[in-house]
């Protein structure tokens, strides 16, 4: 089970190395784009040295960028290294999917070779998997489209904890090597289109060949590419695809020149394009497929104007990027969520509850005067439920206090009604002596279980988490005083009948406390009241009444 503080280590790195991808896409030049991807795993990534080593037109790898120390770097930068001794490197060591990593106690043969390298002396490891400073870890670079056509290795150095990276190291610094390879492709696809538009606008004489050169680059790109009208009766109609886009979406040249991107875009997704279509620029979005799915792309704008008449057409990049969102949001699901049960975590369980909840409790307006300032918004009212109130208008309803739903909590003694948030705290009786007769497996199962027959039991805007252990919280919105009693009543009958575990039956009981989220208090003000209330429920009832059997 995995520690409670590692969610937020693993949505940080996360953060870190989606911000490093970011970068890659704001370098404006090959030589920028090198650079940046150094700098990023240095950043990023948590190394101290980083080195990009890229694959030159005669097979040769040149230190084309490195990060992290000037000294190193004004030693080897430029440097070249035979591609012979470089494949001997990357088939030595251990293999970590598409990383190779080179223990010192093998590397040691490596020292006299001809690839320009950067090493410090140090001690032994005192434990296994400390890094050493003569390990060598490589992640190379293919170009896009799949294959292993070489494109470049990044080496990194020195990680800052002072350990060989675990599997979340690895999957990151291997996910970035396969951004950084797309980047620099891109990178080096935007500068032959750059120089095929100069060459348009700028040589007449050479009229003829600098269309040539656009049109291999175009139809032969890797990546997907359009030209689409702007301006007049057809804007944004596709006036012309390359292979690479046709296949992507699953649809003939003959059948994209009847569309714009605003017929393909996702609903969700209209208001993006439009915002990149009119300024030019970067975009990421969903595309339709012919099949009725959609795809995720990033989708790259340039205007190409006419002096005299405006613009005249805008020409599209569209790269595709569906596994690296997957990738993204199999990253932050994993950050949110518990990895055995696979509901939402304490951390998710503590934000979602917050987001409910502000600074102040709410009141009911007794005066014409609070009336109207609840119904258009109040200064101090505002300032009070920590809402910026710099240009507020006391006038207008507008701004994030205005949309904000006030929780209450309903008088659970004297039932008038009302609805309010409940907060049921679930936790398992008898499940601790499960766990020690049978083993963690069958702890586990019975955890795995006891989530789904909750999950089923509640409505679909309703939340269900692990709270840790062998608790659980379930956050019930629009309930009131009796509907939240009936519903712990349906809850611990979903609990109570057996558990089959390896064609063994176990039981196990629960008790629940009802807390109520109201503005005024913290998260954790609510949760604690909840769990107290769970105690008091507890000890209310005998242990044969407590266990299921």
């Amino acid at each position: 089970m995995e520690a409670e503080s590692e969610p937020y280590v693993r949505l940080a790195t996360m953060r870190q190395l989606h911000q490093a991808v970011a970068d890659l896409n704001t370098a404006r030049s090959l030589a920028d784009t090198l650079q940046t991807v150094a700098d990023g795993i240095v950043a990023g990534l948590g190394y101290e040295l980083a080195c990009v080593n890229l694959v030159r037109p005669d097979g040769d790898l040149v230190v084309a960028a490195f990060a992290g120390n000037s000294a190193a770097e004004a030693l080897i930068t430029g440097r070249v290294g035979s591609r012979a001794s470089w494949e001997r490197r990357l088939a030595m060591g251990e293999t970590w999917d598409e990383l190779r990593f080179i223990p010192h106690t093998d590397g040691w043969i490596l020292l006299d070779d001809d690839v320009p390298q950067w090493h410090t002396e140090g001690p032994e490891p005192r434990f296994e998997d400390e890094w050493h400073p003569q390990d060598r870890l490589y992640a190379p670079m293919y170009a896009s489209g799949g294959g292993l056509d070489l494109l470049g290795v990044i080496s990194v150095d020195r990680p800052r904890n002072g350990r060989r990276p675990g599997a979340w190291g690895r999957e990151a610094l291997q996910m970035y090597a396969s951004q950084s390879a797309i980047a620099i492709s891109n990178a080096r696809l935007r500068a032959n289109m750059q120089r095929a538009l100069v060459r348009l606008e700028r040589e007449q004489q050479a009229l003829r060949a600098s269309e040539e050169s656009f049109r291999q680059a175009f139809e032969y790109a890797p990546s997907g590419m359009a030209i689409a009208e702007m301006g007049g009766d057809q804007h944004g109609r596709l006036l012309r695809t390359n292979d690479a886009l046709c296949r992507l979406l699953g649809r003939p040249a003959s059948v994209l020149r009847r569309y714009s991107f605003a017929d393909l875009v996702h609903p969700e997704d209209i208001g993006t394009l439009l915002r990149t279509s009119a300024e030019g620029g970067r975009a990421e979005l969903r595309l339709g497929r012919r099949d009725g799915t959609y795809l995720w792309v990033s989708l790259r704008n340039s205007v190409v104007a006419d002096t005299a008449d405006g613009p005249r057409f805008l020409l599209t990049h569209v790269e595709d990027i569906e596994e690296r969102k997957r990738h993204e949001l199999n990253l932050a699901h994993r950050a949110s969520h518990d990895a055995l049960t696979g509901l939402p975590n304490s951390a998710e369980l503590r934000a979602r509850l917050s987001a409910r909840l502000c600074e102040r409790p709410h009141s009911v307006a007794s005066t014409d005067v609070q009336a109207l300032d609840a119904a258009y918004g109040d200064v101090d009212e505002a300032r009070a439920h920590g809402f910026p109130a710099e240009g507020f208008d006391a006038g207008r309803a507008v701004g994030p206090y205005d949309h904000h739903v006030h929780s209450v909590a309903p008088d659970t003694v004297d039932d008038d009604g009302s609805k309010g948030l409940a907060v049921l705290f679930c936790d398992l009786d008898g499940f601790k002596s499960i766990n020690d007769r049978f083993g963690h497996h069958t702890g586990d199962a019975v955890l795995i279980e006891v989530a789904r027959r909750l999950t089923t039991c509640v409505r679909d805007g309703d939340t269900v988490a692990r709270l840790g252990g062998d608790e659980f919280v379930v956050l019930a919105d629009g309930l009131g005083a009796a509907d939240a009693a009936d519903l712990a009543v349906r809850l611990r009958n979903a609990i109570i009948p057996p558990i089959r575990v390896d064609g063994r039956a176990v039981r196990v009981g629960a008790s629940f406390g009802i807390g109520w989220a109201a503005c005024g208090m913290t998260a954790e003000e609510v949760l604690r009241s909840a769990d107290q209330r769970m105690y008091v429920e507890k000890r209310s009832r005998s242990k044969v009444h407590r266990r299921a059997g």
